[in-house]
């Protein structure tokens, strides 16, 4: 099955693409998708995953716009054919409240 993976942010600039696609068997999960995509495009490898080969906890990922974090089977989730996977990268900043 093909799977869209969209980017956003600092991830996009990085990988000079807003979208990948990745093909995978049909029982695959989320972590599969990640590595597929990692290895699609290796610039994103050092920001997504550490040494190990597990995502920072400082990357969000969604799934059909749930957190995977929070999802039962978080990174191990299964994908269906048709689903939407999105990588944000960690936000911060900002200007101060208005008065």
């Amino acid at each position: 099955m093909k799977i869209c993976l969209t980017l956003y942010a600092t991830f996009r600039l990085l990988a000079g693409v807003k979208h990948i696609m990745v093909e995978l068997p049909d029982d695959a999960s989320l972590k599969n998708a990640i590595d597929a995509a990692a290895a699609q495009v290796p610039v994103l490898r050092q920001h997504w995953l550490d040494e190990a080969g597990e995502l920072f906890p400082h990357v969000h990922v969604f799934i059909n716009g749930e957190d995977a974090a929070t999802l039962p089977e978080a990174l191990h989730t299964i994908l269906k054919p048709g689903d939407q996977v999105d990588f944000f990268p960690p936000v911060a900043g900002g200007a101060p409240p208005r008065p």
